[in-house]
């Protein structure tokens, strides 16, 4: 079977008959994992000082589900203690809620809950896969290494409601600044894609 690109890929869903007229959504999907555990960064210090960091090894983590939109510079996030099909069915709903009007082709990787069977997926929702180890095509992934950097350098939780507010007060951020996505995710291949019902 001939591999699609991914120009291919949106045209075979931008149909009139399944968008209606709806303006269209593109986004990037993505699961992250966030814990107790240190990530180092490097930081300034005075001279002769040597930053000092101190290290955490608890194997504790929450998980957040995040949707870019690198068009408008939109956020859909959630957090949630599991990743699974249940949890990737909730999230999917809570986007297709908060863009009813909207047609989305969200684009997601290969993740097994992403093609389980029992995956629901909303009326105005299409998922599009991304080819097999390929991050680096989802800005998505640029979203939470700047959420690591800018929330958790040299960072030791004492606990796990630490971690959760810390995320909830950055995501919180990101999504109020548009502009700040937009620069992370909208590349100009993205930019350049042809959303128009054919």
């Amino acid at each position: 079977m001939e591999k699609k690109t991914l120009p291919e890929l949106l045209a075979a869903e931008l149909k009139p008959e399944q968008v209606r007229q709806r303006p269209v959504r593109l986004c990037f999907q993505d699961e992250a994992r966030f814990g107790r555990m240190v990530r180092f960064r490097r930081c300034w210090a005075p001279s002769p000082l040597r930053p000092k960091v101190y290290n955490g090894y608890e194997r504790e983590f929450t998980y957040v589900y995040g949707s870019v939109s690198p068009l408008d510079g939109k956020l859909d996030w959630c957090l949630t203690s599991k990743m699974n099909t249940l949890e990737m069915k909730a999230f999917l709903s809570q986007v297709s809620a908060a863009h009813p009007d909207e047609f989305i082709l969200m684009i997601v990787d290969g993740a097994s809950s992403h093609k389980s069977k029992d995956l629901e997926i909303p009326e105005n929702l299409r998922l599009i896969r991304l080819p097999a180890y390929s991050p680096e095509l989802n800005p998505q992934e640029h979203v939470w290494d700047d959420l690591r950097e800018k929330e958790f350098p040299n960072r030791v939780s004492a606990n796990m409601e630490q971690v959760i507010v810390g995320l909830k007060q950055g995501l919180g951020e990101m999504s109020a600044d548009a502009q700040r996505l937009r620069s992370l995710t909208a590349w100009p291949w993205i930019i350049s894609l042809n959303l128009t019902v054919n």
